[in-house]
């Protein structure tokens, strides 16, 4: 730019501006994370959601505003309770149990941060029991109140004090009167 004025003495004054406009600068940064995020920018650490800003300076001198938009994500927890005759197949993990105990299985939740479920596992046992009888005409099981009349093997499936199966077994050998 130049601008041409009279100086003191009745003469032309020429001044020249050389002049060089900088800009300022901004950027955004959308995130997500677990629990913490440290940003790189200014090295602090955030605990949760919300919009955060650090100006400095650019390469011309000029304000750099960044701004960081923070989503805090939380890990889940889950604990159940189940108790199982014999075996248990936990649809968590899909494994097998046959004792009991505590059991634990991490994962992902849909927000990407940690899952932890944890199973307390009672297993309790089915109980079997045989009984070998020899009668005369006929005998009456008073496990199932049923009178036989023949010999044989027979079976009564009831449900013992842990509620799981109690298998009895009946070995009858029917003697006939001569």
């Amino acid at each position: 730019y130049t601008f041409v004025g009279t100086n003191a003495a009745g003469c032309p004054d020429t001044k020249t501006l050389v002049l060089t406009i900088n800009n300022s600068t901004t950027s955004s940064q959308t995130v997500s994370a677990c629990e913490t995020y440290t940003w790189t920018v200014n090295e602090q650490t955030y605990t949760t959601s919300g919009t955060y800003t650090s100006t400095s300076t650019n390469a011309a001198g000029c304000a750099d505003t960044k701004s960081l938009v923070l989503t805090i994500n939380t890990p889940t927890s889950s604990t159940e309770s189940v108790s199982a005759c014999d075996t248990y197949t936990w649809s968590v993990n899909g494994i097998t149990y046959t004792t009991s105990g505590t059991y634990t299985f991490v994962g992902t939740n849909v927000a990407g941060c940690t899952d932890t479920k944890t199973l307390n596992l009672t297993i309790n046992s089915s109980t079997s029991s045989s009984q070998t009888v020899t009668a005369c005409q006929s005998y009456t099981w008073s496990v199932n109140g049923t009178t036989y009349t023949s010999s044989g093997t027979y079976t009564f499936v009831g449900t013992n004090a842990a509620g799981c199966p109690d298998t009895k077994t009946l070995v009858l050998t029917i003697n006939n009167s001569t």
